[in-house]
């Protein structure tokens, strides 16, 4: 039997080598580490914190991919957090296809208004991107509600759920994104699908976004938005349909650029609309690029938030940087105290 077991085991594994015919699959593995030390100085009337730890954030991720002879690019591609105190957790994973008319994504991965979102610049964009990946202050401590998604402006209404997206080609610097998620909520592996009619829940959501890259003058534009609409289930007091929109501009000026991004999300809610405004800078010489920003996130009855950044990046290799910043944030809650803090990242990120 035992035999019998390990020879379909390879019958299985050279049936899936040569299907489909002609097809190579070309295999990737490859990830990041971004860790740094940080030293904080920051209100914390509830507990004590340590002014000096180390923050990172470390992800791996596989891919396969292939072409066939009809021009189709089929392809996987998978991601891990490999920081979690459970062990490595699946960010993103989901099969795309490609070819001269767009790609398409189907599984868990972002949507199209994050896709084609424009960011503005930044001091260290693991810190004041995008998307933030390490944060050095614990809002915990100060008796401050923390930002659980980080203190960032990623317009991701959808997150991973599983979704289709539409990625158009780019045409003359043009490209458009669609996406639907069934649902937003949706139960995972064999639970089987998601519950309807879930008082407070999202459930399908439809993303539309768009993108421009191009110059005028010898000045590099980028600009995009995007808007998104998910179907509230069943309403429990002051809920709503979620709507998230957003817009952004990029300028670079010879070594220069500078740009500005506004999002808002009324977070399902009629009473907690979030309104954040960035503004950044930078400038590069050389492996070297100093940057600045600045961030609002005003939430209605909530708390109003203010962070200035400014920073430095120098690369030392093919994909590797040593990067610092030193960062002010003031937090303003409403009806409550109001807090503020300083923090010193100094680190590194490597990617492979």
């Amino acid at each position: 039997m035992k035999k019998l077991l390990m020879t379909s085991v390879a019958l299985g594994g050279l049936a899936f080598a040569a299907t489909p015919a002609h097809a190579e699959i070309d295999l990737t593995v490859g990830g990041y580490f971004k860790g740094y030390m940080a030293w904080v100085d920051q209100d914390d009337d509830v507990d004590d914190i340590n002014n000096l730890d180390i923050v990172r954030d470390t992800e791996i991720h596989i891919g396969g991919e292939t072409t066939l002879d009809n021009g189709l690019t089929v392809g996987a591609h998978f991601e891990f957090d490999a920081d979690g105190d459970d062990g490595m957790g699946v960010d993103e994973s989901y099969l795309y296809f490609s070819g001269d008319w767009g790609r398409v994504n189907f599984g868990a991965e972002d949507g199209a208004v994050y896709l084609l979102q424009v960011a503005a610049p930044s001091a260290d964009s693991n810190y004041d991107g995008i998307r933030q990946y390490v944060n050095p202050f614990n809002w915990d401590a100060a008796g401050i509600t923390p930002f659980s998604d980080g203190l960032d402006y990623d317009a991701d209404p959808s997150g991973k759920s599983d979704k289709l997206t539409y990625l158009s080609p780019v045409i003359n610097g043009f490209q458009a994104g669609l996406t639907f998620s069934p649902d937003t909520d949706s139960a995972d592996d064999l639970e089987g699908i998601g519950l309807d009619d879930q008082a407070g829940e999202i459930g399908r959501t439809y993303e539309l976004a768009a993108r421009y890259e191009g110059e005028f003058n010898n000045i590099g534009v980028i600009l995009g938005g995007g808007y998104s609409f998910g179907d509230l289930e069943e309403d429990a007091g002051s809920d709503d349909d979620r709507e998230v929109w957003n817009v952004g501009l990029d300028l670079d000026i010879g070594a220069f650029g500078i740009g500005a991004a506004y999002v808002s999300d009324n977070n399902a809610d009629d009473d907690d609309e979030s309104d954040i405004i960035v503004v950044g800078v930078d400038y590069t010489t050389g492996p070297f690029k100093i940057g600045a920003s600045y961030l609002n996130l005003d939430t209605d009855n909530v708390t109003d938030t203010d962070r200035f950044t400014g920073g430095v990046t120098y690369e030392y290799g093919p994909g590797m940087s040593f990067r610092g910043s030193l960062s002010y944030v003031d937090i303003d809650p409403d009806g409550g105290d109001e807090r503020d803090g300083v923090a010193l990242l100094l680190g590194t990120q490597v990617n492979f």
